[in-house]
């Protein structure tokens, strides 16, 4: 059976850290399978790279970062292969490149295109465990090394599981799994022993850190199973994959779980003419500036000098990644006499708390408790986005903790056993 393995930085913090990853995959070996490890840098390599660019260089070019970003995670790689190698066994690491990751030619966030895994398979044919060192690949263009961005190491096992047609990907992190909300806010979280990918898409888009966005919709585009692990124990983990609940003999769930997300930020178009076509210009120019946009609420404008309702005249506000925020703000000025709005107002200091279930589906009242909840716990909602599983909220950025214990306890989804984090990060 062939089987992909991923580490994350957490799993390889250090030298003791790599030698534990080393016999955990020849005990997988040793159990008669074919072992892919994807790798991700150690600890806090690459934020200490960028670090180091930005003393050298304040505006480095994307393409020189990512040959710097990519050395972190091939580190890794190499001393992983020694490490099993002294345990007696044949280990070959390879770059994203060397491994066949073909990408498109975006320095900083490229994404996958293709995988030509004959140097893979021909390692395993070799009897060989292959590390791959994760993150990173080659432009199909320009032929230069790119990386996938931040966490896209859960992105390049996935893809290459799916390349090789293996058995299941094992994520390992230091977690015990996916939980139903992040441990460190909320203790009492229970691990969940399995997940569908439509739940856990909206758990990794609503901010929860356990899988990369991409990873999820690359597993379930591909149809691969997915184990989420921690490497720091053999607790079972959490298995997403295809589910049907009636299949399984589990009942279904009215919520599977809490996210939250602290990296957005809402942007306040005030004063917009209330014409045909502005919205759409707004957008536009936004989506031109490559920024994607999460919630979106358009209300009647009023005078920000305390008077009342403006007549002719409406509010857009959006929300948005925080790293973006600047770049939008200068689009949107530049058009600013085009458009005909008053002003713009910037908030970072807000927080996103999401419910996620496929059991909203069939039960009502859920919109009803998740509400009640917060305003019990004194929180006060500024936005509302829905979908057929999820409920989100925009909430003060010193609130969001409050927010997701007070949701995860209305739900029942409170656990008498407390959740560990191994390491700290929930990578």
């Amino acid at each position: 059976m062939r089987v992909v393995q991923k580490f994350g930085g957490s799993s390889v913090a250090d030298a003791e850290s790599i030698k534990r990853v080393a016999r955990r995959v020849v005990a997988t070996k040793e159990r008669g399978h074919e072992v892919v490890v994807v790798i991700s840098a150690m600890g806090d390599t690459t934020d200490e790279l960028l670090d180091l660019a930005k003393q050298v260089s304040p505006h480095p070019r994307p393409r020189e970062l990512d040959m710097l970003l990519t050395t972190g995670e091939r580190m890794s790689a190499a001393l992983l292969a020694m490490a099993i190698n002294d345990l007696g066994h044949d280990a070959r690491s390879l770059t994203g490149s060397q491994a066949g990751v073909i990408t498109t030619g975006q320095h900083g966030n490229a994404r996958i295109i293709d995988i030509t895994p004959g140097r893979i398979v021909s390692a395993l044919e070799d009897g060989d465990i292959v590390i791959v060192a994760g993150f990173q690949g080659v432009s199909q263009s320009t032929k230069d090394v790119t990386t996938l961005g931040r966490g896209a190491s859960d992105t390049t096992a996935v893809a290459l599981a799916a390349a090789l047609d293996a058995a299941y990907c094992e994520i390992y992190t230091d977690v015990d799994g996916v939980f139903t909300a992040d441990p460190r806010i909320v203790p009492e979280a229970q691990r969940i022993p399995q997940i569908c990918y439509e739940e856990m898409l909206e758990m990794a888009a609503s901010g929860a850190k356990i899988l990369h966005l991409r990873c999820v919709e690359y597993a379930r585009r591909e149809r691969v199973a997915v184990h989420v692990r921690s490497s720091f124990s053999d607790k079972p983990g959490t298995w997403v994959k295809d589910m049907e609940y009636e299949e399984t003999g589990m009942e279904q769930p009215l919520i599977s779980g809490v996210a939250h997300d602290r990296s957005e930020a809402k942007i306040t178009v005030v004063g917009v003419p209330d014409q045909i076509g502005k919205a759409a210009r707004i957008f536009g120019i936004i989506a031109q500036a490559d920024i994607n946009v999460d919630m979106i609420v358009q209300n009647i404008s009023h005078d920000p000098d305390g008077g009342g309702p403006m007549s002719g005249r409406t509010d857009i506000s959006f929300t948005l990644g925080q790293d973006n925020g600047a770049k939008a703000i200068a689009a949107l000025e530049a058009a600013k006499d085009e458009i005909g709005f008053a002003e713009i107002i910037y908030n970072d200091a807000i927080g996103k708390v999401s419910v996620i279930g496929v059991g909203m589906r069939t039960h009502p009242g859920v919109t009803a408790r998740f509400f009640a909840a917060l305003a019990a716990a004194g929180v006060n909602i500024d936005m509302i986005s829905t979908s057929e599983i999820r409920i989100s909220v925009v909430v003060a950025a010193d609130v969001v903790d409050t927010a997701v214990r007070a949701a995860h306890s209305a739900f029942e989804l409170d656990s008498d056993e407390p959740a560990i984090v191994y390491a700290g990060t929930g990578r």
